[in-house]
């Protein structure tokens, strides 16, 4: 792991893509992705192995057809061991239920539940977006398995903390944060809401006298003892 790695980013919006060097350019990495509603990991590749550590799904359906189709239903595929982390530093990121953008139509955020194959039947306002773990081991060209990794109690901690979170976001409404930004709302059915009451938009005038119209207050007389 010395060796370091390289993170293969994606811009969604210019169908672009950058190498960072990491650890040396992380900064310049934590920059981009920052802001995961246009930039995106593809590939985590090793350097010391010069070998592929990750890859990731980055397709959004809304872009490739240019209005709300469907959902996005990302998958990631992650290597361990063998000079690359172990399973349960790979799985230790969702021990946290992060904040995405991924519930009721994809246009509200809410927190990431990690859940056995069981639980993956999201139901509560389509959420919380839930995300589920298949570990195989490969042997001799050949996969073993699956076990189901987050059907493990050690993720309760964090199914606990996603429920309260989701309390929190509801109480919200239709309102940001827990909706997303006007620019996120492009691929949603906003624009047709939009579109249909554009012509009842007017232009806005100032209302009331202005500051140099305001009338001048005149004292109030004064009783005479």
């Amino acid at each position: 792991m010395h060796g370091g790695f390289l993170f293969e980013v994606h811009d969604l919006q210019q169908n672009t893509r950058i190498l960072f060097d990491c650890p040396a350019e992380l900064h310049d990495l934590l920059l981009f992705i920052g802001s995961p509603a246009r930039y995106v990991i593809k590939r985590v590749i090793s350097k010391g192995l010069g070998e592929v550590a990750a890859v990731t799904s980055t397709q959004r359906l809304s872009l490739i057809a240019g209005r709300y189709v469907g959902k996005d239903d990302p998958v990631m595929i992650v290597r361990c061991q063998s000079g690359l982390p172990a399973v349960g530093e790979a799985l230790e990121p969702f021990a946290f239920p992060h904040t995405v953008a991924g519930c009721m139509r994809g246009s509200h955020h809410a927190p990431i539940m990690p859940v056995p194959l069981p639980a993956a039947h999201p139901a509560r306002f389509d959420g919380p977006p839930r995300v589920v773990c298949l570990g195989y081991q490969l042997k001799d060209g050949r996969f073993n398995g699956p076990r189901d990794m987050f059907d493990d109690p050690s993720f309760d901690p964090a199914r606990q903390q996603c429920n309260q979170v989701m309390d929190y976001l509801r109480r919200h409404g239709p309102f940001e944060p827990h909706r997303l930004p006007l620019d996120e709302m492009e691929y949603t059915t906003m624009p047709s809401v939009a579109e249909r009451l554009a012509d009842r938009w007017e232009a806005t005038e100032v209302s009331g006298p202005t500051v140099e119209q305001q009338p001048t207050a005149t004292p109030a007389a004064g009783k005479v003892e």
